[in-house]
């Protein structure tokens, strides 16, 4: 699929982009009639749990931190961050990071077909500050250390398997992970002010014990074409990842990543920008950058990134007005939701069930602004296909 971006919108005079139901011609840009109006229509007012939705979507919460998941024995951890869902027979399981320092790790709740909570477990303990990660197409969850030095480590949803360190795939601040089948790669984002862009090329697709680290090599503009180098040594001691390669790009502030027919989208909250790589061309390019639109599109904050069937990208705010975004293929920037009075928090984890058709996501330190009151949610309804 071909993203246009917003980028090329304001360059190409006979193009436009619509944003929150507008058009954006050049460098003009008017507000819109009904600011934050996309494919799902307006959001509503709070629903019983602060939740403001388009309509014909319902919200409930799955998880809170310090508490018992439903019915179970299982206390819930704190600060939850990246996460996603995993298919189990006719039900299904969401993973979810806990960003907190020592003492994070990751855990999961298992859902019935019909969206019953049936169990909840600890999948990762005792690691650090495990922020975002990815899923593998072997159905593991890569839980990344977002320190300096950090590792990534893969897995088992179940919790059957024993989680392992891959220290292959680099020492640095990690942050997210994309698994690419087609090259056989994993892209991984770093949060620095002056991060970089890599993918990890395991010796044989689907062991991720050893292969080469990677890092994207471009010029300094906003667009261009791209090449891959190795890192000399991944442990990042004495000299750091980000560092040991001649030309590599820089990024301010690598969050959320995401993978999908042949391109590649991550997000950068130090310039609010998502960028996109286009695999097939090797080039790369803006496709959403709050500063062209002089913020007054309703995307701020980006962090988390994931994406649906429909080709639709929904961004989670760090900050901002607590929202998930949604970017379509045709380039229309919304609001797909918002979350009232947890401004001392962040929106982390968005993930969809395997049938499309609820999404999960997280407050990180819900209405207390504390590690120890994120919420997790769920939300259901006629998502695009």
């Amino acid at each position: 699929m071909e993203r246009r971006s917003l980028l090329r919108a304001a360059v190409l005079g006979g193009t436009s982009a619509a944003l929150g139901g507008t058009l954006w011609r050049g460098a003009a840009y008017a507000a819109p009639a009904q600011p934050g109006t996309g494919p799902y229509g307006p959001l509503g007012s709070p629903d019983a749990n602060g939740i403001r939705l388009p309509s014909g979507f319902t919200s409930r919460v799955i998880a809170r931190s310090g508490q018992r998941v439903g019915s179970t024995s299982y206390t819930w951890h704190n600060a939850p961050d990246g996460g996603a869902c995993y298919a189990d027979g006719t039900g299904w399981i969401y993973v979810s990071n806990s960003e907190i320092n020592p003492s994070g790790g990751a855990s999961a709740v298992k859902f019935s077909a019909t969206g019953a909570i049936t169990g909840a477990y600890r999948i990762l303990s005792n690691t650090r500050q495990n922020c975002a990660g990815g899923k593998t197409p072997w159905n593991t969850w890569l839980s990344c250390e977002e320190v300096s030095l950090g590792y990534v480590y893969e897995t088992d949803p179940w919790g059957t398997d024993a989680a392992v360190q891959r220290a292959a795939m680099g020492r640095f601040k990690h942050e997210a992970a994309a698994a690419d089948p087609v090259r056989k790669v994993i892209y991984l984002t770093e949060d620095e002010t002056n991060g970089r862009f890599y993918r990890f090329v395991p010796a044989t697709w689907g062991n991720l014990s050893s292969g080469r680290l990677q890092v994207m090599v471009a010029g300094s503009a906003t667009s261009g074409s791209f090449t891959w180098a190795d890192i000399p040594d991944p442990d990042g001691s004495p000299t750091a990842t980000r560092s040991q390669v001649s030309g590599s790009k820089s990024f301010n502030g690598g969050e959320g990543c995401h993978y999908a027919d042949d391109t590649v989208w991550f997000t950068t909250k130090g310039d609010n920008r998502v960028w996109q790589l286009n695999l097939l061309t090797n080039t790369y390019e803006l496709a959403y950058d709050d500063s062209l639109v002089n913020g007054t599109a309703p995307l701020t904050g980006v962090d988390n990134i994931t994406g649906a069937s429909s080709g639709d990208l929904f961004v989670a705010e760090d900050g901002g007005n607590m929202e998930i975004c949604v970017i379509t293929p045709d380039d229309v920037v919304a609001s797909f939701l918002r979350v009232d009075g947890q401004s001392g928090s962040e929106i982390t984890g968005p993930a969809f069930s395997p049938d499309g058709t609820r999404l999960y996501f997280s407050s990180q330190r819900g209405t207390s602004g504390s590690s120890s009151g994120g919420i997790t949610y769920e939300v259901t309804g006629p998502f695009r296909s």
